[in-house]
Order: structure tokens, then sequence, then C-alpha cells
């Protein structure tokens, strides 16, 4: 299905169905003028996702010779059909340098192991993350090749026809995300940095001491541009951004109060059982119940979490085969202390 979002330029939104997937759809992003296209974010690397993807590209009169794509972050829902959709094009593609760096590690290198024993030193049974090696749509449905990239710094530009878009560097959902703004018309891609119906997963990385912290900054940071029409990559927008900014920061302040609240009730756990605690959307379904793949994603966004209140001293970390949690103030005090914190950071 493809809408048009708006016109000078023309904006098309294509929606990419993700199957067996929570959230649903990727809104892939078409500008065009001049007849020059450019594409943001593909879809999984799957059947379902390739259909609607040409099927749209087509019913718009794409010409490859003059299209480019520009990949918001690794996600494998936003890079998945890449490799497939351009190997034998000659189209540029455009992507932050960070999160090149990392997609590049994952499809040639050893990353995905190192995270696996990462996982199960914070409590993941190793029979789990067995088998999310063909069940982790993160990983089974990636790019199915390595693919060169133009790659971009914050503040960098691309030109479609007459229009030029700036990059924004927004750390946090992933190590290098970047949104994409139209200042002529004050409109912000908005990738996965803000969503509407759902809250954007912020998990632990590799090489990054604060992922939370620093997704907390990136928000302030799109917080000082000016904004009329934000375009999320998945599901729909119908709030002022502004206001949907607040909500989230206030949803990650309850989540550090949750995980707060789970250590004072058994001290010393690790992060996969701290996780177990706390309060997800799954239906009904127990900790146990929620599918593997989730609980992935829930434990590292637990992780983002303990990383957060452990920088800021709340939070001791004991390292040994798996790693284990405790306060380091009574929980009253602890809440206290993390309110100031709090005011003063998102000032």
């Amino acid at each position: 299905m493809i809408q048009k979002i708006f016109s000078n330029p023309d904006i098309y939104q294509i929606d990419i169905p993700l199957p067996d997937n929570p959230l649903k759809n990727l809104n892939c992003y078409v500008i065009q003028d001049k007849e020059e296209t450019l594409i943001i974010d593909t879809g999984f690397n799957r059947p379902e996702c390739m259909e609607a993807m040409k099927n749209g590209l087509a019913e718009l009169g794409v010409q490859w010779e003059k299209t480019s794509f520009f990949l918001s972050h690794l996600h494998s829902d936003h890079v998945g059909l890449v490799y497939a959709l351009t190997k034998d094009k000659p189209c540029p593609i455009y992507m932050s340098r960070v999160d090149y760096h990392y997609l590049g590690d994952s499809l040639k290198g050893d990353s995905w192991l190192q995270l696996e024993e990462h996982y199960e030193k914070q409590g993941m049974p190793a029979q789990y993350t067995q088998v999310l090696r063909t069940t982790n749509p993160a990983r089974s449905f990636a790019p199915s090749g390595y693919f060169d990239a133009t790659t971009l710094e914050d503040g960098d530009t691309i030109t479609v026809g007459r229009h030029t878009f700036t990059c924004i560097l927004v750390e946090g959902h992933t190590p290098g995300q970047m949104c994409l703004y139209y200042a002529p018309e004050q409109i912000l891609f908005t990738a996965d940095h803000i969503l509407f119906d759902i809250t954007p997963n912020i998990t632990s990385w590799m090489e990054m001491e604060d992922a939370l912290g620093d997704y907390l900054k990136s928000l302030k940071k799109i917080r000082q541009y000016p904004i009329k029409l934000a375009l999320p990559s998945h599901r729909k927008n119908d709030m002022d951004v502004y206001q949907r900014i607040d909500e989230i920061v206030h949803h990650h302040n309850i989540r550090l109060k949750e995980v707060l609240q789970a250590l004072a009730q058994k001290p010393n756990s690790n992060a996969y059982e701290t996780a177990a605690m706390l309060r997800w959307s799954m239906r009904g379904k127990s900790w146990e119940e929620f599918p593997l793949p989730q609980r992935w994603f829930a434990l590292g966004e637990t992780m983002s979490h303990l990383d957060y209140l452990i920088k800021r001293g709340f939070v001791k970390q004991h390292k040994g085969d798996i790693y284990q949690y405790q306060l380091s103030h009574p929980l009253e005090e602890a809440f206290v202390i993390l309110d100031k914190i709090w005011e003063q950071e998102q000032q």
C-alpha cells in the first residue's frame, strides 16, 4: 500500500509488512524530485517485504540509475533488503559511519558470538541463545551480503533533486542511528528514535557505556528542532512530537524505578532475573511464555537501565560467571536521589 505524505518534495510511504513481529510494519519513505529518488529503509530480508517493496517502487516509477538509499540504522528491519535490492544496480547507499561499522562486524565478523556470551553472563540460559541463532529476526532476516556504503557524520547532507536533507546523529537506540531533517518544511524522519504507538527499545551495546543516557541526550537534541511533521519508521503518528518526547522520558524514569524496586525485592539478581520482575506488554503471558526473541530485547533494555544506574552510583555490579546486581542505597533514598539527578539531566 502506498500513501502520499507530502508534496514538493513528493514524499510517499510504502507499507512494508513485518510478519510475526510485534512491530507489525515498516514505513518505508520514498522522496522524489526531478526524477531522483531517495528510499529510506527497506524492511527485513524476507519475501513478504521484498514483494511489498518491489510493488511500491514499480508503482512510483523509480528509475534505478537515479535512486539512492538512506539507511537510518543497522537493525535488520531497516537494512535487511538493501543488498538484494542493490547488488546489480548502481545505487548509492548512505549510512552513519558508526552503525555501518557495527553492521559490518555483524555481517563479516564474530560480534554475534560476543553478544551471545555477554547475554549469557547477564543470566540468559545458553540453550536460549543457541535457539535465538535462527529465531532472532535481527539475525535471521539480516542482509544476505555485505554492501558498500557512503558513511555519514552528524550534520552531513543528502540532496534529492532540488531539496537538501540534513542527517542528525541520535545515539541510543543504536550507536549511530540517524534522523533525516528537511528544514524548509520542518519535516523530521524520526526512524526509531521517536515512535508514537510503541516505545523504542533501548538496549545495551558492547561499546557503549550508557546507551540510555545517550538516548535521553539525543531526545533533548531533537527537541531543539522546529518540527511540524514527524514521520516514524513504525506504525503511525497522530500526536505532537514534543508531547511524545515527554512521554518517552517519563517511561524511562518509571522503568528505572522498577529496576530499583526489583533489586530491592531480590538483591544480587542477575539482569535476566531482574527483567523477569519488570512489567512488559506480554498480553497476559508470563515471562516464561514470552517468546525468546522478545525476552532477548527485554533483557537488553533491562541491561541498558542497569548501565544507567551503575554509572550514576545507584547499583553495584558484581562480576563472575554470571553478573549480579545490588542497590547502593536504600530504595526510598535511591528514589529521592534519582529524581534530583533526573531533573538536572532533563533541563
